[in-house]
Parts: structure tokens; sequence; C-alpha cells
């Protein structure tokens, strides 16, 4: 097995632990009362405060489960499709050249769509879990058994078009910006290279910049998000002639539709409802995330573990 696919499933699954209360709040808002979080369905309300977001403690990881389990192969699956794509683009790596930005991006985006396999369904349990109210709460194995139950295999794909379009454009973004303020930062780290404590200048290069790519990543991407948390957070219902129906006794709508009527009833605004909490989420969890990888990677890669050595950096 690979270094980056365990430090990529490691440093995924970190991710969700640290950021999972955060991202409860972000899914809530983007849901908005016109989804399955509605208190006349579920009994859930639509707190008006980020505290009243929690009831309980088991709140704060709920839905945690399938992105632990997913998002860690997930993230696994994107750094090693990123990294061979790299590699294929940049035939200069291999002698010791400077990526290219754009093939940055490509190989990005070529990892962000490797992962739709496994965002879709993580997305689509995950978020069902997060708006459900403490009363009608249910497991995330609760929630994908039922889906495969009554909707089968493709159920929990629904959503995918507008995900792995999220996915795809997102990752772009996540490794060109992670790689320009790095080399930013290694500019600077450069022009002050006769002082000391290089170490700790490296952990910090790490965490900012995995933070600033988390932050450069969502606002890219956010109002595509906010659209696929609306069209994942639809429950079904039977209706009439066997045609299913949204809970709401609407049919279950697509993404062009969803964004649609968010934009006529509330405005440009929404498809930025979220974005502020988001953002500091991002920036907390992508931090630790790329700390965490480049940990890992310095660990099981010699030649990443003996440059780390030689301009001092702990190991």
């Amino acid at each position: 097995m690979s270094a980056d696919f365990i430090a990529g499933y490691i440093s995924g699954a970190a991710g969700i632990l640290i950021g999972n209360p955060l991202d409860i709040i972000k899914v809530r808002l983007q849901a908005g009362s016109s989804s399955v979080a509605s208190a006349s369905v579920t009994g859930a309300s639509s707190p008006s405060t980020y505290a009243s977001q929690f009831s309980s403690a088991g709140t704060l990881i709920r839905g945690a489960t399938a992105p632990i389990l997913g998002y860690g192969a997930l993230n696994a699956l994107l750094f090693v499709t990123y990294n061979r794509t790299s590699d294929l683009l940049n035939t200069n790596k291999q002698t010791g050249g400077t990526p290219n930005l754009w093939t940055t991006w490509i190989a990005g985006a070529v990892g962000g769509l490797a992962t739709w396999a496994v965002s879709t369904p993580t997305e689509l349990i995950k978020c069902r879990a997060q708006v459900s109210s403490s009363a009608t709460a249910a497991s995330s194995l609760r929630i994908a058994k039922d889906i495969l139950r009554t909707e089968g295999i493709r159920g929990l794909y629904f959503g995918g078009v507008v995900t792995a379009l999220r996915d795809s454009v997102g990752y772009g973004f996540y490794f060109w910006s992670y790689e320009i303020s790095t080399r930013f930062m290694m500019s600077r780290m450069d022009q002050d290279a006769a002082t000391t404590g290089n170490g700790q200048k490296e952990a910090a290069k790490v965490l900012l910049c995995g933070g600033l790519a988390g932050i450069v990543t969502w606002a890219s991407i956010f109002p595509l998000d906010v659209i696929k948390t609306r069209v994942q957070t639809q429950i079904l219902g039977p209706g009439d002639g066997g045609e299913r129906t949204s809970l709401l006794g609407q049919r279950r709508l697509g993404a062009m539709e969803v964004a649609r009527n968010a934009y006529r009833t509330e405005g440009v605004n929404v498809f930025f409802k979220g974005l502020a909490i988001c953002s500091v989420r991002a920036f907390i969890v992508n931090a630790a995330q790329w700390a965490v990888y480049e940990w890992i990677m310095r660990e099981l890669d010699p030649v990443r573990k003996s440059k780390s050595e030689s301009i001092g950096i702990p190991t």
C-alpha cells in the first residue's frame, strides 16, 4: 500500500473528527426550511443561533460515521490520483523541476472527479443525518439501509452530477491554492534562511497553506455545495400512482430546479448561506489535515524524511 494512500486515509479521517460540529451547522444553514430539516416534517427547527444547533453532546458527532469511513477512503483516493496524475502531466518533476500551476489544477480536478464514487453516497448519508432532529435522528447505517431498501443502489447516488462537478472544481482549486501559497511561503523562508527555527517555520507553513487552501476551495464552490445539500436532503415518500414524491408533497427536484427555486424564493444570498462558518471550519480542518498528511508522508517516505532532517524539521 502506497505512502500517499495511508497518509491520505488517516488525514481525511482526522479532518472529519475535528470539523464535524462546524459541518453540522453549515449543512443545516444550507438546507433551509424547505428540506428534510423542516419542522413540519421531522420536528426539527431552524435554530437562530449556532449554539442552539446542538441539543445534546451526541449532536456534535451526528453524521460523522459515514464521513469517517468514507472520507478516509475518499482522501486516500484523492491524493493517490492527484499524485499520479501530477507525475504524468509534469515530467520535469522527476528531475527536480517545479510543477506547472495549470497542470496542478488539472491533476486536482482529476483527483476530485475520481472521488465521485465515494463522495456522493457519503455526502448523501451525512447530510440527511445532520439535518435530522434529535427526536427523529437515525444512524448513518440506518439511513443507508433505508435508502437501499426504498430506492436501491441508485438512491445512494442521487445528486451525483452536482457532487462530481463540485468535487472536480473544488479540488482543482484545493491543490492549486496549496501549491501557490507554499511557493510564496518557501520564497519567504529562503530569504530568511540564515535564522534558526526552520522546523517551526515549516510546520507553520504547512498549517497556514493548508488552511488557506481550504478557504479558497470552499469559496470557489460554495454555491454548488448549497445546491448539492438541498438536492440530497430531499427525502421521498410514496406518491400517487406509484410516483415517488418528497415529504413536502412535491416531486423530488433536480439540481437546476433546486437552484432556480432557491434563487426565486430567497435571492442570491441563499447560495452563500453558511459560508462564514464553513470558512472557519475549512481553515481548521485543512490546516490539520495537511499537517497530518505531510507528517505521515515524511515518516513513510525515506526521501522526504531525509530532506526534512537536513533542514532541521523534527520528525
